[in-house]
């Protein structure tokens, strides 16, 4: 598996989010430094997690697909003639 990675933007919105969440749920301030390290921390150690179910997700959406792609292709089958 790749790593994961964020954009600069979207690690800046991350971090925001996680302070703002200590601050409203916790009641406590947390550095940008110690926030990204939890950032890390939950990305790496986490984030497989729910990479993987993304890609469950994703096949069993394509499965679901394929299916109804399969049902299609047999209703446009024709009867040969008969004798």
């Amino acid at each position: 598996m790749q790593k994961i990675t964020f954009t600069k933007e979207e690690k800046a919105a991350i971090v925001a989010r996680i302070q703002r969440y200590f601050s409203e749920e916790l009641d406590q301030s947390i550095g940008t430094l110690p926030t990204e390290f939890l950032l890390d921390f939950f990305t790496t150690e986490i984030g497989p997690y729910y990479y993987n179910q993304g890609l469950r997700d994703a096949h069993a959406a394509l499965m679901s697909k394929m299916e109804d792609f399969g049902e299609a292709i047999y209703l446009l089958e024709k009867e040969p003639p008969k004798g």
